[in-house]
């Protein structure tokens, strides 16, 4: 779970990852939020748009239908790799899907399969819409398919989140087919190794590639396990600290002056409060020492030591 990143956020971030992106008109104010609430964020779901062209594509995903009002998506992703933002807030992209999924999502585990729509998709998942007829002929360019990759890959990487925080629509949604013209198990193996740092190769994904990916098993995101309550008192020391200090900070709970440093202090404890009301505890159980279910939802990094 992550506060939705700011609309300067995300243009700073895919574009870090080298991508090129579009601002399309009023993106950055462009929204369903009256609709309903928007975040925290759970993950990035990606769909194709059954439609050809950028610029009819485009201005379909801002404007939307009549039966559906747009933004339908947050991104587009063109035959080029090149990504047009369109919305900033809810869109209209996920619509209600399976529970089930969206607690597999959050805890990055094997999806289970799709049998009921019973969650509002559109309040926790980032959308991008890649330009594809989606009828299994039309072909996925690999620099559309690299685009993919990158995007997923550039807001995993700003939440702290694994390869498996990234479905396709047809894994939330029963029903629904996109995208259609690649495997989403061989597009999350692309995106493991991006975010291992080993990005860049063409092949993978799915169908259409010239050069294919040898397969391979994604590489499992390596955390801190729980140190234990009793880790963290004054005079403590330890990376570990700075880590959390910034996974706290990426989730919208710092209450850092400065740092964070590798000393517990004050300002840690007042952190991880605000994460641990965050999730929904109370009382005692939101009193500043880090608990293995909080601690396990911040997703610490290993440190290299």
């Amino acid at each position: 779970m992550a506060t939705p990143l700011t609309a300067s956020k995300l243009v700073q971030v895919l574009r870090a990852e080298g991508l090129t992106v579009h601002e399309v008109r009023n993106w950055r104010t462009h929204n369903r939020n009256a609709k309903g609430p928007y975040g925290p964020m759970r993950g990035v779901m990606i769909h194709h748009t059954a439609s050809s062209g950028t610029s009819g594509s485009v201005q379909l995903c801002y404007e939307g239908r009549a039966d559906l009002p747009g933004p339908l998506c947050h991104g587009v992703i063109d035959k080029k790799g090149e990504v047009h933002l369109v919305g900033n807030g809810r869109a209209n992209h996920a619509g209600l899907g399976d529970g089930d999924v969206l607690r597999a999502v959050t805890n990055e585990t094997t999806l289970p399969h799709d049998n009921s729509a019973d969650t509002d998709g559109n309040r926790y998942f980032y959308g991008f819409e890649c330009i594809n007829l989606g009828d299994g002929k039309d072909p996925w360019p690999d620099a559309q398919k690299e685009a993919i990759e990158k995007v997923s890959a550039a807001i995993c990487r700003a939440h702290g989140w694994g390869a498996r925080s990234v479905i396709g629509h047809k894994e939330w949604q029963p029903g629904k087919v996109d995208p259609r013209g690649f495997t989403m198990d061989g597009m999350r193996k692309r995106i493991a190794d991006r975010l291992a740092g080993h990005g860049g190769s063409k092949g993978g994904g799915g169908s259409g590639s010239t050069t294919p990916k040898p397969p391979q098993q994604p590489p499992k995101a390596e955390y801190e396990p729980f140190p234990g309550a009793g880790f963290f008192h004054v005079g403590q020391s330890h990376p570990m600290i700075t880590m959390m200090g910034h996974r706290l900070m990426a989730e919208g709970c710092s209450r850092y002056e400065s740092g964070p440093s590798p000393d517990w202090t004050e300002a840690d404890r007042k952190s991880y409060t605000a994460w641990q009301h965050k999730l929904g505890f109370k009382g005692k159980d939101a009193d500043g020492i880090p608990g293995k279910a909080s601690w396990d939802l911040l997703k610490v990094p290993k440190t290299r030591r």
